[in-house]
């Protein structure tokens, strides 16, 4: 499904650039030399490369200022020519994070955490959409035609995956509940559902006897655990090996994380093509 959606991604660049003589083009600025977010950055401005984005990356000592960070997304604010701006995060201790996304414009807001693209997002109407949350909506809609009236729970209640994806279930017409560390019950609520969304953090959390026969279940938990062997390897927030009776899961690693970077090429695009005014 990210394959087929970053081809058609590919198709949008070439009409865009042949229609307007301008390529999509996003910014990507990482703070910093956090190892997990230097792979992540790696792998977007590759997608860009494939789908033909132009990538322009910032990369920042970890003593950049708050003051510098800031100066830099209002520089890209002002260019024409750049259509989407991503910060990875986290950032580095003593930047304000929630500053510096409020900052970027929300047109070029390509990962949808803007409060104007959020706002948006509560009320229904048209913004950018933040990837993680678009990509688990469209997996969904492979597997589902009909939403209306579903139950659905949601594990985690982020403002990155969590609160958004709940949205995104609400105005398909689910039933949605969203719990969090806190919630009592949590394996009874999840046998209600027929739709899961688990973004909690924590490896193995929902087991077999949590979910209900036919179920669809979106792991977006991506946890680094050792094995007894001492061998590292990636695992979901699902003890996928007892999940066999659910209707459809997604896998830890391969399943959400490839459809988050086609989105983010989505969202470029889109972006793109409402500042330059093409349908």
């Amino acid at each position: 499904m990210a394959k087929a959606l970053t081809d058609r991604v590919s198709e949008d660049v070439a009409a865009l650039a042949s229609a307007t003589a301008v390529a999509p083009t996003l910014a990507v600025i990482l703070v910093g030399e956090d190892p997990a977010s230097q792979v992540y950055v790696g792998r977007k401005i590759a997608a860009c490369q494939k789908a033909g984005i132009i990538s322009r990356e910032h990369r920042l000592d970890h003593a950049t200022s708050q003051t510098a960070l800031l100066d830099l997304i209002e520089q890209l604010n002002a260019d024409p020519d750049v259509h989407g701006i991503l910060v990875q995060l986290p950032l580095p201790k003593g930047i304000d994070a929630g500053a510096v996304l409020d900052r970027i414009d929300p047109a070029k807001d390509v990962d949808g955490f803007h409060p104007v693209n959020v706002g948006r997002l509560s009320t229904g109407s048209d913004g950018l959409v933040p990837c993680t949350p678009l990509g688990c909506m469209l997996l969904l809609e492979s597997v589902i035609d009909d939403f209306r009236g579903l139950n659905c729970v949601v594990i985690g209640k982020s403002n990155i995956v969590g609160k958004p994806v709940a949205l995104l279930l609400l105005d398909r017409e689910c039933t949605v509940t969203i719990t969090h560390i806190l919630t009592r019950g949590l394996q009874d609520i999840v046998r209600t559902a027929d739709i899961v969304v688990v973004a909690a953090g924590s490896p193995g959390l929902v087991r077999g006897n949590w979910v209900k026969a036919g179920a669809v279940v979106i792991d977006v938990g991506i946890n680094r655990i050792v094995d007894a062997d001492g061998k590292q390897r990636l695992v979901g927030d699902c003890a996928s090996e007892e999940l066999g009776h659910a209707s459809a899961l997604t896998p830890v690693p391969g399943g959400v994380g490839p459809m988050t970077v086609a989105c983010l090429l989505a969202n470029t695009v889109r972006a793109a093509k409402a500042q330059r005014h093409v349908a």
